[in-house]
Formats: C-alpha cells, structure tokens, sequence
C-alpha cells in the first residue's frame, strides 16, 4: 500500500537581519508623438536687422540634422577637421544659391563641405528649400550631388518635389523622365506627384498625354480625386476640345467626385477656347439653375463670350451687375478690358475711353491689353492724336509698349492718311527692339496704299522678305486693293504672279480685293477671269464677292450681266446681305425697272435684312426719276421711323423728286430737317434748294443761302452756282448776285463764258449797262473772249442814255472781234 505524498515545507520564517528586497519599478508606457513635422525639420520664420545699413530681412529657417545628432562614427569625422561646416539646412540652401546657376563644380564643393550631408534626413529639406525658391538649374545640380552621396535612398516626395518643380517651369520631358526613373527606383507615385506630371502636360497643350497618366494613376489603384480631373479637363479645354473635356466632367460625376467651381470655369473656358459661345451662355445658366456661386473669373468668361457673340448689350448689363455686387464678384482688370473691347468693336471711341477712365478711378490698375483696346479703338477711326496720347501714357504708368501697341499707333497714323508718321512708329519699334510681324508690316503696307503711295507699298513686301518675313495673304490682299485706290491695272497682273510665285494662295478676301480693284479700273473682262479663277480653283465666294460683282458691273453699264450674279448667288444659297439687296436695286432703277426694285425691297424687309440709308437712297431716287414723289416722301417718312439716319445724298435725291413733282415747299421743309439734323449740304442739294426758291420767289432764303457759301463754294460746281447768279438776277437782286460773284471769283471757282453770260444778261434786264461795260473789261482781263453779241446787246441802253464815248468804245470792240 503507497503513502501519502509528504506536505510542502513550511515557508522559512523571515529573517529581520536580512536586507529588503528592491522595489518593483513600474515603467510608463512611451508617450506618442504629435502628428506633424519634427521641430528640426520645420519652416520657422526669422528676421534680421541691420541697423547699420537700415535693412530689414524677412527669411524662413530650417534647421536639419546638426552636427551634434549625427551618429558617432560620422560625428568623429566632422569634428576632426575644420574644413566641414556644421550650418543650418537653410544656410546650406542660401549659399548654394547664392551660386553662378550653371556651375556645378561650386555647388559641390560647398554641399561636400557642409556637415549636414551625413545625416540622410537632410536631403528632402535641402530639396525642399531650393524647390521653394525656383530655381530649377540650382535644383538639378544639388539633386546630381545628392544622388552620388554613399548615403542617399531614392524618396518619393523628393522626386515629387523635382517634378514639380520642372512643371512650374513647363518642363515637360524632364518631369517625364523624372516621373520614369522614380519608378526604377522603386518609388511608387503617389497622387501629387500624378497631378504634378498632368499639371505640366496640360499646360503643355499635351491632353491626350493628360489623359493617359490618369488612366495609368487608376491602373496603379490610386483613384483620382477634383485636382485630377480639374487638371485634365483644363489640358483637354485648353487645346480648345470642349467635346472631350465635357465627356470627363461626366466621368468625373459618374466615379463620385462632383465637379466644383473650378470645373465649372474650366468647361466654360473650354467653350471660349473653342469658339462655342452660345454653348458658353448655356452651361452657365444651368450653373445659376445648380446654385453655383459664380465668381469674377467666371463672369468675365461669360462677357467675353457675349461679347464674341456680338451681345453688346447684355455683356454692360452683366458689367453694371456686377458692378453693383463688387463686394461679390468686383469687376478686375479683364472684366473693364473686355467691355472696353466690345466698345471698340463697335466703333464707340468714346465709350471706350469712358470705361478706361472708369477703371482708372475705382483703383484698377490697367495693363498693357486695356492700353492696347483704347489704342484699337482710336486706330479704327483713324484718332491719331487720341492714339499718341494713349501710348504715351502707357509709357508713363511703366508699361512698355509691345508689338499690338506700336501696330495700333501704326494703324491710326496710317487710316489718317500720315503714312510717314506710320513709317516714324515702325522705326521706332524696330530701335526698341520690338520686332515687327506679319501684322505690324501689312498695317504699314495699307498705310502707303491708302495714300495712294503704291510703289512704296510694294517696296515693303520686298523689306518684310529681307527680315526673315514671308508675306501672307492678307499682304497680298492689301496690296490688292492698293491698286485700285491708284488706278494702276497692270499692278494688279503684277501682284497676283508674285503671290503665285511665293506659294500664296488666295483666300476669299484676297479674290474680292482683286475682282474689286479690276471693276474700279472699268476692266470688267479681267475682273470675270479672275472670278472664273476663283470657282475653278473651289474657293467658294461668299455675299462680298457678289456685292462687288454686282455694284461693279452696274458701274460699267452691265446691268443684265448684275443681275446675272444675283441669279447666281441664289443658286448657290448665299446668304443676301443688306448692300447686295441695295446693289440690286440700284441695278434695276439705273434700267429704269421700278416694279422690280420695289418687289426686291419688299423681300428685303420681309427676309428680316433691314433696309439701310443706301437702300432707301436707291428707292428715292427711283421715284424720282418716275415722277412718284409722294411714294418718294413717304419712304423718307418711313426711314425716319426707322432710325435709319438721312444723309445728304437721301434728302438730295429727294429734293430732285419734290421739285419735279412741283411740291418746293416741301423742299425748303426738308433743308429746315437738314438743318436740324446737321447734315452738310451737298451740290445737289444747292441747286434744288435754289430751284425751289426760284419756283416761290423766296429771294430772301436764297440769299441766307449765299451768305454760308463762303466755306463750301469751291466744292459747288459751276452750273449750280450758275443758277443761283440767274435767279438772284430774276428775282432784281442786284447786289447780291454781284456779291455772289465776288465769292465766286475770289474762291479760285472756274469762272467762264456762262457764268458771264449768266451775269451780263442780268445787268441788263436792270439797266445797268455801266455795270455790264465793266464786266466786260473783267472778262477781257481774265482771259476769256466776249462775244460780238454781247458787245451788240448793250448798245441800244448806251444810246438812250447818250453815252457817245461809250459808244465809239464798243464800236472799236465790235471792229476788233469782226477782224
């Protein structure tokens, strides 16, 4: 039988001699460190004063890994030799910096002496402070230096960093190649360095490189997010495809990342750079409609789209709106410039000026392209003093004046017939150095052909080959219509082989030039083989073309052959503008056609194409060669309700109308209007305003007449002012009609055998044969021959009045002119 196990030994008793045992130590669990960058890796500010020279300098400070944290092996080398310099990374950054940017020898001996390198941690803040300042040729010598250090490991927020960097800088294949050997390095991309490489490509124009790097950010599981998207919308809107940059904005929408503010101005950029205006204005009214806060940026692209679409009036409205809400959305600098645009689209010089100076007192600074729409807007009509002043301006507020402005300087000087002060600017661009182009030389180029100046013209397209510029269409079109302006056909031959010759080849315009300068000259057959050229070679003419076809022929007599081109241009489906319906009228009033002028008015209005003054210039002078002068007066009264503005050459061939059909109080009615209205008169409308006072005996308004005639008399031509003798002659006024004769005489006016025919007649109806023995003298002073007739005529006054010395005198007249 076993035993029991034996009990365990009692415990010993405690001995009190013997030492106590340590006490337990309990140690804390280590603290965690906050999230965030290291103290000695953080951007600290630091300012430092030199009271001596009165600076003042603002810096960040990085101070890295020192000397005394490198570990001891690295620690003992520093420390051995006074040659390494234990600074801050900062400091390393500021003298590496202070550097030539192309020696690369001196970067590394400044970075081989500075402690810092050791201590690996200092690499990506070395980058980091010479990224910050931008300067990329520093950057790649210091990142060569660092990739030769034994102790460098390739990091993916350094090569972030680089990447960035060579975008900043637009260098695409660098930024490429970084990209690529990162990943050699076994360096995995993260988002930012994806949005950096499309960041460079987009603004490289390169979408469809855009496009890929995304797919292949998917492919390597990281998704995209808004900054991605936005970029590669804005690649894709940039190169103006507005298609696709909408198709990724649906994208976008579809994988859960919603489009914001941003997006939405880069779609609407991408409509502007596409020309889509209309769609433009669309989207941005289904962005009102989503509750998208528009800002400035936003507003100026839809007022440079109203103002592409030719929507003047409701750009000034958004304009003014915005005006209204500047605590919102202030108007900038673009915003003033586009309306200063559209006004100078518009021809409103004024306007424009107004909208500068509107600018200037809200405290918006212009730049050079708000100086360079006033300067357009002066140069349209040719305001050369405006123009001047505008540029010197420009000069004064610190700007330099680029090739627009001095193109723009150009163009007034030259739409003001001053084609030397033009050359004067063209030098003077060329003295400061700013190159003239292709525009600057056709501006100057139409300079010389506007004044008539054609041999100096064509000598510019000889300069303008010397300087490496090879002429362009629009040289040639110019060109072109030069020689019409000159009357020299054998030019256009000339101008047209040397465009053949370049490899030129003609556009529309150039075509219109062309058949225009030839129908100018009268030479109809040559202006039909140059169009024969243009449908041969598919260049499709467009209404300019048949307007100049139409009106020239009507010029030349060819009336069927005008109409002709009309039947054409409505084969072909051309849109009929508002001077092709006026050329055509002319063509069937000058055949004397009235029902089919006023049937082609009618179709005029009811087309939508409203009539202009040349349009119902066309139909008054059509009722007045028929005798219709009510139809005549009632068109007039239609065109004022219109608000089509009467000009002298309307109210004239009114005149004519009113006066056939024996109404000439209305015509004084109408010279009150013209008056009123302050249209000039023009010769046409002297003689009718003097028929009419002849017809009513109004000697008294005739004689008005004769007193404001002293500016305009030379441009009145001798029959007119023939008239006006003889009806102040009639109507027993004497004085005024020798008055008038004075004027005449002392206005270098041409004065012949009529006029003192006219004049002589007069005196003697009154009696005043004295008088009429002068004259005569007059005329045998100013070398004009009195006949025998007039020596004859006024002998029977003489002997009533026996004035026998006067008599021997015209007897020995009328001797000499019988031999």
């Amino acid at each position: 039988m076993s035993s029991a196990p034996a009990p365990p030994p009692p415990p010993p008793s405690p001995n009190p001699d013997a030492p106590a045992p340590p006490p337990r130590v309990v140690r804390a669990p280590p603290q965690r460190r906050a999230p965030g960058p290291r103290p000695w890796a953080e951007r600290r500010p630091a300012v430092s004063v030199d009271l001596d020279r009165g600076r003042c300098v603002a810096r960040a400070e990085v101070d890295g890994v020192r000397a005394a944290s490198l570990p001891a092996r690295h620690r003992l080398r520093v420390e051995g030799t006074r040659w390494q310099r234990d600074w801050k990374v900062s400091e390393a950054a500021a003298r590496v910096l202070a550097l030539p940017r192309d020696d690369a020898r001196a970067v590394d001996a400044v970075l081989n002496c500075w402690a810092g390198r050791l201590a690996r941690r200092n690499f990506p803040l070395l980058i980091r402070e010479i990224t910050i300042s931008g300067s990329l040729k520093h950057a790649v010598h210091v990142f060569r230096w660092m990739k030769n250090q034994e102790n460098y490991r390739a990091r993916t927020d350094i090569y972030g960093m680089m990447i960035r960097l060579h975008a900043r800088h637009n260098q695409v294949d660098q930024a490429r190649g970084l990209f690529f050997e990162m990943q050699e390095w076994r360096c995995k991309p993260d988002a930012d360095t994806y949005n950096s490489l499309i960041h460079v490509h987009a603004r490289a124009g390169q979408w469809r490189w855009a496009i890929n790097i995304m797919e292949n950010m998917q492919r390597a599981a990281i998704p995209p997010n808004r900054i991605t998207y936005n970029n590669v919308i804005n690649a894709c809107g940039a190169a103006g495809n507005w298609k696709k940059a909408l198709e990724l904005c649906k994208k976008m929408t579809e994988n859960g990342v919603g489009p914001d503010l941003v997006t939405h101005n880069i779609i609407l950029s991408a409509f502007k750079n596409g020309a889509q205006y209309s769609k433009a204005m669309a989207y941005f009214e289904i962005m009102k409609s989503s509750n998208v806060a528009p800002d400035t940026f936003t507003l100026n692209i839809v007022i440079h789209c109203l103002v592409k679409a030719e929507q003047y009036g409701e750009a000034i409205e958004l304009f003014n709106s915005m005006r209204e809400k500047r605590t919102i959305c202030p108007p900038d600098v673009v915003t003033y410039t586009s309306i200063m645009y559209s006004y100078s689209v518009c021809g409103q010089a004024e306007n424009c000026k107004a909208v500068f100076d509107m600018m200037v007192a809200e405290g918006v600074r212009p730049n050079i392209v708000s100086y360079n729409a006033l300067l357009g807007a002066y140069a349209s009509h040719g305001a050369h003093k405006e123009a001047l002043e505008t540029f010197k301006l420009l000069k004064q507020n610190g700007l330099r004046p680029d090739i627009v402005s001095y193109t723009s300087l150009l163009n007034a000087y030259g739409r003001s017939a001053q084609p030397e002060k033009a050359r004067e600017v063209f030098k003077e661009m060329k003295k400061n150095a700013c190159k003239p182009n292709k525009v600057s030389y056709n501006a100057l180029i139409d300079a010389y052909g506007s004044a008539g100046m054609l041999k100096e013209a064509i000598s510019l397209l000889h300069e303008m080959e010397k300087d490496g510029i090879q002429p362009d269409v629009v040289s040639i079109s110019t060109l072109l219509t030069a020689c019409g302006r000159c009357t020299q056909p054998t030019k256009v031959d000339t101008i047209l082989a040397a465009a053949i010759s370049r490899g030129i080849e003609l556009n529309t315009v150039a075509y219109n030039s062309g058949i225009g300068s030839y129908l100018s000259l009268g030479d109809y057959e040559k202006a039909l083989e140059l169009y024969t050229s243009m449908r041969a070679s598919n260049m499709k003419p467009d209404s300019v073309t048949y307007n100049i076809l139409i009106s020239g022929s009507c010029k030349v007599g060819r009336y069927a052959e005008s109409l002709k081109f009309f039947e054409d241009m409505m084969v072909l489906k051309i849109h009929l503008t508002k001077e092709v319906y006026s050329s055509v009228i002319c063509s069937y009033v000058k055949q004397g056609k009235l029902t089919e002028a006023e049937y082609t008015f009618s179709s005029m209005k009811e087309s939508g194409c409203f009539p202009d003054v040349l349009t119902y210039t066309a139909m008054i002078k059509a009722y007045s060669d028929d005798g219709s002068w009510r139809q005549a007066w009632d068109l007039f009264k239609e065109m004022e309700s219109n608000d089509v503005q009467p000009d002298a050459i309307s109210c004239s061939s009114l005149m004519e109308a009113l006066n056939k059909g024996g109404q000439p109080e209305r015509v004084l009615q109408l010279m009150e209007l013209m008056k009123q209205k302050e249209i000039p008169l023009n010769q046409k409308a002297y003689f009718e305003i003097i028929a009419s006072c002849s017809m009513l005996r109004e000697w008294k308004i005739a004689s008005e007449i004769i007193e404001h005639l002293d500016s305009s008399l030379s441009t009145i031509s001798v029959g007119t002012l023939n008239h006006l003798l003889n009806f102040l002659g009639k109507c027993g006024k004497t004085e005024s009609m020798m008055k008038l004769f004075y004027k005449m005489v002392t206005s270098c006016s041409t004065v012949g055998l009529s006029t003192y025919t006219v004049l002589l007649r007069n005196l003697l109806i009154v009696g005043k044969w004295r008088k009429y023995i002068e004259v005569l003298q007059w005329m045998e002073d100013a070398g004009v021959r009195p006949t025998l007739y007039m020596y004859q005529s006024v002998l029977p006054y003489i002997w009533r009045d026996n004035g026998m010395d006067y008599v021997i005198l015209m007897q020995e007249k009328i001797s000499m002119t019988l031999l």
